[in-house]
């Protein structure tokens, strides 16, 4: 059942299954708290309360705010974490991931693990050679293409790509719900602004973590041509001793949407160690 929050801006929708220490999903840009569907009920059975959010301008949240930044983001999800009684593991793809990361440095005290799940979170770089490796161009292209004109034909594209090989079973309806609600007003203002948020603010943030973090990489995402070396970057950059990559072989930038239960496997043992600080 939805919920919703109102924060300052707007209004926030997520929902709630479970009981136990609080485990909150935050999807990437273009998405929906559906992202997430085969992640909840594992979470749920392995007996955690776990809240899905629809970020800023998406899913049922309001469409009409002012600042799609990770900052921004990140002061809705601890509105939340505060809304439902923290502390809480977070879980954040790609901007959400920098967001998670910005809501754990700036209140500790209720952020107990990061969970960071193809993350932008740091200033990307280009080297020239990178553009040889071909999911690597077409990622960029196709993003470009998107960030430029805002095209849902070419986020299309961009996702065709994303999800190399093993693709959810309900992936057609996947790609049209994702269609119809960027089709809704105000919400493609939301998909260009994020798409333009640079993730500096989140890469300021990471000396000041003081949370464990597990950060997930796909082997084959296309938005970098050496997915582990962005994860051990976001790893270094942390205070010593908090972090690790794993890789899941085969994903690309939706690990958790193509191989939830091994997704799952890796953010379980995480969990009972983290969040039982709740």
């Amino acid at each position: 059942m939805t919920e919703y929050l109102a924060v300052d801006g707007g209004t926030i929708a997520y929902e709630v299954a479970g009981t136990g220490p609080l485990v909150v999903l935050a999807h990437g840009l273009g998405d929906s708290r559906a992202a997430y569907r085969s992640v909840v009920p594992p979470l749920v059975a392995a007996g955690y309360r776990v809240a899905a959010v629809d970020l800023r301008g998406c899913g049922e949240s309001s469409a009409d705010w002012s600042d799609w930044s990770r900052t921004a983001i990140a002061g809705d999800l601890l509105a939340l974490v505060r809304h439902l009684g923290g502390p809480a593991v977070l879980v954040g793809h790609s901007i959400a991931g920098g967001a998670a990361t910005i809501a754990a440095a700036r209140e500790p005290g209720l952020v107990s693990g990061l969970v960071e799940l193809a993350p932008f979170t740091r200033k990307q770089s280009i080297r020239p050679g990178d553009l040889r490796i071909k999911r690597v161009r077409q990622g960029m292209l196709r993003l470009l293409g998107a960030t430029v004109s805002g095209s849902t034909r070419q986020w299309r594209a961009y996702l065709d790509v994303a999800y190399p090989g093993v693709r959810p079973a309900d992936w057609a309806g996947r790609l049209d719900r994702i269609d119809a609600m960027l089709r809704e007003p105000g919400r493609r203002k939301a998909f260009t602004g994020m798409l333009r948020a640079a993730p500096a603010d989140a890469g300021a943030q990471l000396g000041g973590v003081r949370a464990p973090v597990l950060v997930v990489m796909g082997t084959l995402d296309p938005d970098w041509a050496d997915p582990h070396a962005e994860g051990a970057g976001i790893v270094a950059a942390l205070p010593p001793g908090l972090g690790r990559v794993e890789l899941v072989e085969g994903a690309g930038h939706y690990p958790h949407d193509q191989f939830p239960e091994q997704v799952v496997s890796l953010v379980l043992p995480f969990l009972k160690e983290n969040a039982a600080r709740a």
